[in-house]
């Protein structure tokens, strides 16, 4: 069965640094723990300490996320210390059936706020609601902040 990695939540460093690597290797079958090790420039064995006991040097975090192509430490590390992580959406121009959506998520979001006040959402349920809410603002917020300077598109 394959692994909803959206939705984890890692409950330690150790959790966080092992959940990085199984979710690179399970989204490439190609990648093993000695290949990540390969792309950090250290040994397998090095690799498989910092796994088990969590005391990876804060300097290789960036380096591990990268191999791996996730930021499940960094998440970990900033949710830990009580913030909200939010990946910073790229930004394009917003068309009104965006801000329509995001009007109607926003009330979403409050419906689903208080059908959990009154027992009728689960908190997983109005997390998610919230977390889709917030989401969309900070792509709003992104896009307004990016106006003066905006990005050249390399997709296209």
């Amino acid at each position: 069965m394959r692994r909803n990695w959206n939705n984890v939540r890692f409950n330690s460093l150790v959790d966080a640094l092992q959940g990085c690597t199984e979710q690179a290797m399970s989204k490439d079958p190609t990648l093993s723990q000695r290949r990540i090790a390969d792309r950090m420039g250290y040994s397998l064995d090095s690799h498989y300490k910092y796994l088990s006991t969590g005391r990876l040097p804060a300097i290789l975090i960036p380096t591990l996320e990268h191999a791996c192509g996730n930021h499940a430490v960094t998440t970990w590390l900033a949710t830990n210390a009580g913030k909200l992580v939010i990946d910073r959406p790229k930004g394009r121009k917003a068309s009104a059936t965006d801000l329509v959506e995001f009007n109607s998520g926003f009330a979403k979001a409050l419906s689903m706020r208080r059908d959990f006040q009154q027992g009728a959402a689960t908190a997983q349920e109005t997390l998610a609601a919230l977390q889709q809410h917030l989401e969309a603002a900070a792509w709003h917020h992104c896009n307004v902040a990016q106006h003066a300077t905006p990005e050249l598109d390399f997709e296209a």
